[in-house]
C-alpha cells in the first residue's frame, strides 16, 4: 500500500460505517441526507428520486471499512458512478470532504460524468484539452477552497490531462479532504500514467469492471497498490443480469476462415510471438510482443470474409434498429495497392448495399457531432452505429438492442465492456442479441500450433464467457464445444 496513511484526516472510520449501515436499513440514501433541502449549488447531495441498490450499498460500506481506499469491480452498467457519488455525498456530509477528483481515459467520458455530477447538484470544473480554457479557473478555486470561501470542488479531467505539467503544477495545492475517482482505472496501471498518480491524495477508489491489466501484472500491482485491492461485492455481469441491473441476451457466434494470403501472414505471425513468448511472457517490458499480438489481432479483426458474413447476416435484417457494429481499427488487404480502412468498407455494405441508415462513431468525430448521432440514433432516425473502439468504455446508450462485433482483441476487458454496453436497461428492450465474428485459425506446423493452442485457449475463454450467461446458453455453448474437440484445448 502506499505510505501516504491518512493520518492528517483523523476519520472514525468504524463511526462512519456504523452510521451508515444504520441509516441504510431503515431509509432510502435520499432521505438521510440533511443537506438534502439546503444544499446550495455544487455541493454533493443524493437525487431525491434515486435509490441505491444493496449491493451499492454494501460497496459504499466496504470501502468505509477499508478505510477511504479500495477498487470496485462491477460489471458494465451495474452503476460504478452511482456509489462513486454517493460516497463523495457520504464524505461530504461526515468529514466535510472539501475537493472530488475524477480522471477518466476519454474526454465523452468526462463529459458524461459532468451529466452524471449536474443529477448530485454538482458543477463541477472540466479540465482538459487546451490548458487555457481551465488552468486559471482551477487555480483560483482551489485558492477558493483553502481560504474557505468555497464549500466544495469538482474537477473531471483526462488520463492525458493528468500528466501534463499544467495539471500536475496544482496538485501540491489540493487539501487532505480530497476523493480522486480513477474511472475506467484499468488504464492508469501504465507506467506514465502510474507514476503521476498524486500521491498527495489519500482518499482514493478505481472503478473498473476489469481493474486486472491484460499480459501485466506489474502494472495490475501498481495500480492496487495506489487505489487499494478489489473490494467486496465483485459484482459480475451475471449478477447484474439476475438483479436485472442489465438485461438478459442471446448470442451467437459467426465462424469466419482466413484466406489463403492471410493464413500465410497468419502463421508468420504466430511463430514470431511464438519466440517472443519464450523469452518474455510480460507485455509491460516486451515491445515486440506487443506489436506482434497487436498486427496479429488486426489480421484477425479485419478479415476479408467477415465482410461477406456481415452481408449474409444483415441482408435479411434490414428493417433492424438500434445496432451497433463493431470494427477493427486496421485495413483491408484486398490484393491492390487500395488499402480499405474495415469501417469503411462495413459502411458502404450496410449504407450503400443494403440501404441501412447507419453512421460512423470513433475518436476521429468531434464531440459535438458525437452528440447528435447519439441523439439520432436513440431517435430511431439512424438504424446504427459504425464504431471502433471509442463506444467500448463508459458511453451510456441503453437504446442498443443488437451488436455485431467484426474485431475483439484477446483483451478480456474489451470484450467484457462491450458487452456491458449493449445489456444497458432500457423500458423497450426486454433483451439484447449478440453476434460474435471468430475467426478460425489456420493449418499450421507442429511448433507453431503449439503456441497457436495456448493463444486460442485465452480466446476461446472470452467466446465461453460470452455463452455460458446468454439465454440460449447450451446452442451456444455447443457450438463452441465442436471447437475445443477440433483443436484438443
Amino acid at each position: 500500500m502506499d505510505e501516504y496513511n491518512l493520518i492528517n484526516l483523523t476519520i472514525d472510520w468504524d463511526k462512519l460505517v456504523k452510521e451508515y449501515e444504520k441509516r441504510s436499513r431503515h431509509y432510502r440514501v435520499a432521505e438521510k441526507s440533511s443537506f438534502y433541502q439546503v444544499s446550495p449549488s455544487g455541493i454533493p447531495k443524493i437525487p431525491a428520486s434515486m435509490q441505491l441498490r444493496d449491493y451499492q450499498k454494501e460497496a459504499v460500506i466496504n470501502w468505509f471499512k477499508n478505510k477511504g481506499r479500495g477498487t470496485l469491480k462491477m460489471a458494465t452498467g451495474s452503476g460504478k458512478t452511482i456509489t462513486a457519488l454517493a460516497i463523495t455525498t457520504e464524505l461530504y456530509e461526515k468529514i466535510g470532504l472539501q475537493v472530488l477528483l475524477v480522471v477518466c481515459p476519454y474526454r465523452h467520458l468526462v463529459i458524461q460524468w459532468e451529466r452524471e455530477c449536474q443529477k448530485f447538484n454538482l458543477k463541477p470544473i472540466l479540465a482538459f484539452e487546451n490548458v487555457h480554457n481551465w488552468q486559471s479557473k482551477l487555480s483560483v478555486e482551489l485558492y477558493n477552497i483553502q481560504t474557505q470561501n468555497k464549500l466544495f470542488l469538482t474537477i473531471i479531467t483526462t488520463n492525458s490531462t493528468l500528466i501534463n505539467q499544467g495539471f500536475q503544477s496544482q496538485v501540491k495545492f489540493f487539501p487532505d479532504k480530497t476523493l480522486i475517482v480513477g474511472d475506467e482505472a484499468h488504464h492508469l496501471g501504465s507506467p506514465r500514467f502510474e507514476i503521476s498518480l498524486p500521491r498527495n491524495i489519500g482518499l482514493r477508489l478505481a472503478l473498473s469492471a476489469t481493474p486486472e491489466r491484460y499480459f501485466d501484472e506489474e502494472g495490475t500491482d501498481a495500480l492496487l497498490n495506489y487505489f487499494g485491492d478489489v473490494i467486496k461485492p465483485e459484482f459480475t455481469l451475471s449478477d447484474a443480469i439476475k438483479k436485472k441491473a442489465l438485461v438478459s441476451y442471446l448470442y451467437y457466434p459467426i465462424f469466419v476462415e482466413l484466406t489463403e494470403s492471410e493464413a500465410f501472414t497468419y502463421a508468420k505471425l504466430t511463430q514470431r510471438i511464438g519466440w517472443a513468448l519464450g523469452k518474455n511472457d510480460s507485455m509491460r517490458n516486451n515491445e515486440n510482443l506487443t506489436a506482434l499480438l497487436m498486427q496479429r489481432s488486426r489480421l484477425i479483426g479485419t478479415a476479408e470474409n467477415k465482410l461477406t458474413a456481415l452481408r449474409d447476416l444483415m441482408q435479411t435484417r434490414r428493417e433492424t434498429k438500434h445496432t451497433l457494429f463493431y470494427c477493427g481499427d486496421g485495413y483491408l488487404d484486398n490484393g491492390t495497392l487500395n488499402y480499405q480502412r474495415q469501417i469503411e468498407a462495413v459502411t458502404r455494405i450496410l449504407g450503400v448495399e443494403l440501404g441501412y441508415r447507419v453512421n460512423t462513431y470513433t475518436a476521429e468525430t468531434p464531440l459535438e457531432e458525437r452528440e447528435k448521432i447519439r441523439q439520432q440514433f436513440e431517435r430511431g432516425d439512424l438504424q446504427g452505429l459504425v464504431a471502433i473502439r471509442c463506444l467500448d468504455e463508459g458511453v451510456d446508450i441503453p437504446e442498443i438492442q443488437q451488436a455485431v462485433i467484426l474485431a475483439s482483441t484477446g483483451n478480456p476487458h474489451q470484450f467484457i465492456q462491450r458487452r456491458g454496453r449493449v445489456l444497458r436497461p432500457h423500458p423497450n428492450k426486454k433483451q439484447a442479441i449478440i453476434y460474435d465474428m471468430i475467426v478460425m485459425p489456420p493449418n499450421l506446423d507442429r511448433q507453431t500450433w503449439e503456441v497457436e493452442r495456448n493463444l486460442l485457449r485465452k480466446e476461446l475463454k472470452r467466446f465461453m464467457e460470452f455463452a455460458k450467461t446468454a439465454q440460449n446458453s447450451a446452442e451456444a455453448s455447443q457450438k463452441l464445444m465442436v471447437i475445443q474437440e477440433q483443436y484438443q484445448l
